[in-house]
C-alpha cells in the first residue's frame, strides 16, 4: 500500500468533498480517499497509483495542487462543487 497527500485549492464544502471522492475513487489503484477541508489535503490510499495522474484529475476538476489556482480554476470548483451537492 501506498500513501499519496496533495494539498489543493478550492475545497469550500461537502459538495467539493464528494465530488473529488467520486472522480478520485474511479482511478486504478486508488483504495481509499480521505478530503481535510480544513487543511486543504487530499490523502489517498491505494497501489500502482500515479500522482501526476492524480493531479491533472484534482485540476480538471477545479482543485489545482496548491500554488497553482486560477480563475478557472475557481470557476471549475463551483461546477464541481454542485454536480457534489446533487449527487450526494
Amino acid at each position: 500500500m501506498k500513501t499519496i497527500e496533495i494539498l489543493v485549492e478550492n475545497i469550500k464544502c461537502g459538495g467539493c468533498m464528494n465530488s473529488i471522492q467520486s472522480a478520485l475513487m474511479k482511478m486504478d489503484g486508488v483504495e481509499q480517499v480521505a478530503i481535510f477541508k480544513e487543511e486543504d489535503k487530499v490523502s489517498l490510499i491505494g497501489t500502482m497509483m500515479n500522482r501526476d495522474q492524480i493531479i491533472l484529475k484534482l485540476a480538471d476538476l477545479g482543485y489545482p495542487e496548491k500554488g497553482n489556482n486560477s480563475l478557472l480554476s475557481k470557476a471549475k470548483s463551483m461546477i464541481s462543487c454542485v454536480v457534489g451537492r446533487i449527487s450526494a
